[in-house]
């Protein structure tokens, strides 16, 4: 398979990127889209050109690091996974793919296709995570009855991976899956309830001060989510901000 790729080239944060024509033959269809990439890779250093710059560990979909927009959609024209979990067979012959890093201010680019997410990372810095007190004989984890779907919902927020998708996908480049679905799996079990107040009203705070746009539930962000986060989780942070904002 050739194909024709644009990909977006950068310096560093402060240089003025630009799009690079690069076509690439023998490609194959059971290839992941990253693999593609370590060969246009190869190829360019072969040429003695700077290979492209992309986020990457370990390629199962697991870690979210390997962060691209392609053809306008973050991830790829595919739904529940990550970029490298898509496959060359999603194009045809002749296709020309235009791939460059998440767009958002929020995100700031490192170099070509690598962004900065570390503002996630302050998120949940600012508020996730619980007291557990250690002294003496550690609690067994089975103590707390807990429902089964109360349960459920907090295993299924707590599997974002923190890919920035969401962002990626939102018109107003908002964080608010994000957030809240690190709020939810807390705020669905009783271990949570301490710092519940403290909690959300300090990721939310960190989340403005980060520059992330407002949430206007255009449901692009779900769509996009490879992990399929559900917006019940931002319906939830709305009532967990409310509530703690009443009791403040």
């Amino acid at each position: 398979m050739k194909l024709n790729l644009k990909v977006w080239r950068q310096e560093n944060k402060d240089a003025k990127g630009k799009f690079e024509n690069y076509t690439i033959d023998e490609i194959h269809g059971d290839m992941s889209f990253l693999e593609m990439m370590d060969v246009l890779n190869n190829e360019l250093v072969e040429k003695g050109i700077e290979p492209v710059e992309f986020d990457h560990d370990c390629r199962e979909g697991i870690c979210g690091m390997c962060s691209m927009q392609i053809n306008g959609e973050p991830h790829g024209p595919d739904r529940r996974i990550t970029t490298c979990q898509l496959h060359m067979r999603k194009f045809k012959n002749g296709d020309t793919i235009t791939i460059e890093p998440f767009r958002a201010n929020a995100f700031p680019v490192v170099k070509d296709l690598t962004v900065d997410r570390s503002a996630f990372d302050r998120i949940q810095q600012a508020g996730g995570y619980i007291s557990v007190n250690t002294s003496g004989n550690t609690q067994d984890a089975n103590s707390l009855p807990i429902e089964k779907e109360s349960a459920d919902m907090a295993f299924n927020a707590a599997t974002c991976i923190g890919c920035g998708a969401c962002v990626a996908a939102c018109k107003n480049a908002s964080a608010m899956l994000f957030t809240s679905a690190k709020v939810s799996q807390y705020a669905l079990l009783p271990q949570g309830k301490v710092e519940a107040t403290e909690r959300v009203l300090n990721m939310v705070d960190q989340m403005d001060k980060e520059g992330f746009g407002n949430c206007t539930n255009t449901g692009a962000c779900e769509i996009e989510c490879p992990k399929g986060i559900s917006l019940e989780n931002i319906a939830r942070l709305n009532r967990e901000y409310l509530a703690a904002s009443l009791k403040g």
